[in-house]
């Protein structure tokens, strides 16, 4: 019995550590360092392409319950997460390069990994299973032959990222350190700004170079990683109320009353870089060097990596895919991460983790075990059963959860009660076939 896992991103490098732990052989196929992706730069594997973050560790926040069960079912990305976090608020953020290097490591050490450095253009042959987690960036090559594989037209939509900023460029008498209402202390770099100049700075976004899109693409946008100057043109205050809202600030630390707050978030453990919450852009490099330097505090900054635009393809789920993440057609191949519609770094962890125990669900002869959709694993499932049309990426938020026919003030900690419970009840059924 041989298994192909094809990626090694964070969903495959998850799907991977569960196989091997529970003694199954894999070959582990990554086509990097030979070949990198426009937005890949790291040589090991579990890469972060665009933000530091894997958002909210609050317990009653989706995010945080997502983190909870995956670390109770020792997911390996979640619990390296956590030895290489960088402060930042109640968000889980972390050194990228450390996270890579720790998650390299560890799989490397399984005696069962066999590591093809290849670019896969098509299934390999020779294989009993695959576990296919390309993610959004898979190359154009190994995309077409799945749009012909799976008979259907490609899906896409445009994802940007941030620059990263040498934090030895930044002139921190112009800004200050703190966190929004207090959270984390003082984790993020903040620059504040008047009236005069937020509206200055739109006016720029508005009118400065971008690049282009290719003739025959339609600028589609994931909603929740909108490029900063397409929320500018959404209006005057947009920005103001999304990643530059000024709340949750001491006004006497800031000497005045800002109309807008920008915040820098630390890249790596010892603040050498730092990262332009909500930038994502695609600004031409001249465009960015020009607005972004026009900043306060930002006037001699060294750009360690400019923002881009890239897109991301994904397939349509509901169509082809069973609840347990396997083709319906073709049940002994399996697809995980952001290439099945999920959206967001744990979302990709989660459901990498959840191919591998539907794999070996189906190794063990058992059926596939399911989380309740009042957990955060299961809410997750539904999503990726939906039946909307069009079908579109999705994170994992409360109403992909069972609705709870209670009060919006208790809302929270309805969803959080059922998570738990259930939760338990889907731990203790998978513990009894496998090692977590």
């Amino acid at each position: 019995m041989k298994v192909a896992v094809i990626g090694a991103g964070l969903a495959g490098s998850e799907a991977a550590a569960l196989l091997l732990k529970n003694d199954i052989s894999v070959d582990l196929y990554e086509m990097k360092p030979k070949k990198f992706s426009p937005a890949h730069k790291l040589n090991g594997f579990a890469e972060l392409v665009c933000s530091n973050s894997l958002k909210s560790m609050r317990e009653s926040h989706p995010q945080g319950m997502l983190k909870k069960e995956l670390l109770l079912l020792n997911s390996i990305i979640l619990n390296k997460s956590l030895l290489c976090r960088i402060p930042s608020g109640d968000a889980l953020a972390v050194d990228r390069v450390l996270l890579s290097d720790l998650v390299t490591k560890e799989l490397l050490s399984y005696r069962r990994l066999r590591v093809i450095n290849e670019e896969v253009q098509s299934l390999p042959e020779g294989y009993d299973f695959f576990i296919i987690a390309t993610g959004p960036l898979s190359s154009d090559s190994f995309s077409n032959f799945l749009q012909t594989f799976l008979g259907m037209k490609s899906l896409y939509f445009y994802d940007a990222i941030s620059p990263i900023i040498d934090g030895t460029s930044i002139e921190y008498n112009k800004v200050f350190f703190g966190s929004r209402y207090g959270k984390g202390g003082a984790d993020y770099l903040n620059i504040p700004l008047k009236r005069e100049q937020y509206m200055e700075f739109v006016h720029n976004l508005r009118s400065a170079e971008k690049v282009s899109l290719k003739p025959f693409e339609k600028p589609k946008y994931y909603e929740s990683c909108l490029p900063i100057e397409v929320l500018a043109e959404r209006g005057d205050d947009t920005l103001a109320f999304g990643p530059m809202k000024p709340v949750g600030f001491d006004e006497s630390q800031v000497g005045f009353k800002p109309y807008a707050v920008i915040q820098l978030r630390k890249e790596d453990k010892a603040g050498i870089a730092y990262n332009i919450v909500g930038f994502q852009t695609k600004l031409t490099i001249n465009e960015q060097l020009r607005i972004f330097r026009s900043l306060p505090g930002l006037k001699n900054a060294v750009f360690l990596r400019y923002g881009s635009i890239h897109r991301n393809t994904y397939i349509d789920a509901p169509a082809v895919l069973n609840p347990s993440l396997n083709l319906k057609k073709e049940p002994n191949i399996y697809f995980a991460g952001q290439i099945t519609g999920v959206e967001g770094y744990v979302e990709s962890i989660a459901t990498g983790f959840l191919s591998s125990f539907f794999l070996l669900c189906k190794l063990k002869g058992h059926k596939p075990i399911f989380p309740s959709q009042r957990t955060a694993l299961g809410a997750l499932i539904s999503h990726l059963q939906s039946p909307l049309k069009p079908y579109q990426p999705s994170g994992l938020h409360l109403g992909l959860f069972v609705k709870e026919r209670v009060s919006k003030r208790k809302r929270e900690d309805a969803f959080l009660k059922n998570e738990q419970t259930d939760f338990q009840i889907f731990l203790k059924e998978a513990a009894r076939i496998m090692v977590f």
